[in-house]
């Protein structure tokens, strides 16, 4: 298989291994569904980390498989191709990308799709769609644009340009900087912190911020409020409230 996924104490990795590059060819996609869909079911899947090995990420899609490619071909393609990356992003569980080495087209992409993105300090991410006389297809022009804002996306889609890691942090492609030996373990701290949390509260959250980025603020509050009221339901709010009171904040453990 070209992507795995491996379930460990909460937290599931999501694995390519698609060597030398992890090129995200029309399997390798599938498969990216498959998982993420399996990933959002799975109740002992409770934060997720998305991770393309020591060495690279994902250099981008299998442009050689793209070539013999007509348009005809890639109108019923495209569409399957950002199935596969929403996916990931609505994952309704903390996702975080442990970047290292190349997360170049369709690999930016995927980065983009998780919660947050940690990289190594040898990282080079970027769109260079551009330089094939394309445009990235896989939510690069949406996700990027509303991760960084408008001109600081529109000068890596229009220029095609690699940034490296310290580049990254400052426009805020990335969220953390830490040496390649540290990426997966970094990733996996944040992750297993998050699936030993409140699994409702999180999805709540999770969801209250997607949505509410894609629609008016009267809405969005309306999404939060909804989410918040509905919250005083759960036993996670009850085992949340009663261990503040009794034994101060931070102590709770959550089922």
């Amino acid at each position: 298989m070209t992507v795995n996924l491996e379930v460990a104490d909460g937290v599931g990795t999501i694995r390519l291994d698609r060597p030398p590059m992890n090129a995200l060819d029309i399997a390798t996609q599938d498969r990216l569904r498959e998982l993420a869909e399996e990933a959002t079911r799975r109740d002992d899947v409770r934060a997720v980390i998305i991770w393309g090995g020591e060495k690279v990420f994902a250099a981008g899609a299998d442009i050689k498989e793209m070539q013999v490619m007509d348009h005809a071909a890639m109108v019923v393609r495209s569409k399957v191709l950002q199935d596969s990356f929403t996916a990931v992003a609505r994952i309704p569980k903390p996702v975080v990308a442990a970047i290292t080495g190349y997360a170049l087209g369709g690999g930016c992409e995927l980065a983009l799709c998780a919660d947050i993105r940690i990289a190594a300090d040898n990282a080079k991410l970027g769109q260079p769609e551009i330089l094939l006389g394309l445009i990235p297809g896989a939510g690069g022009t949406q996700r990027l644009a509303r991760l960084v804002g408008p001109s600081k996306a529109k000068d890596l889609i229009f220029t095609g340009r690699q940034v490296k890691a310290d580049e990254a942090l400052t426009l805020g492609l990335v969220d953390r900087v830490v040496p390649a030996a540290e990426v997966y373990e970094q990733a996996h701290a944040w992750a297993a912190r998050l699936a030993a949390g409140p699994a409702l509260a999180l999805r709540a959250a999770k969801e209250s911020v997607d949505a509410g980025l894609e629609t008016d603020i009267d809405t969005g509050l309306t999404i939060e409020r909804n989410w918040f009221a509905g919250l005083f339901a759960t036993e996670d709010r009850e085992t949340g409230m009663r261990s503040f009171v009794e034994e101060g904040p931070g102590k709770a453990k959550f089922r």
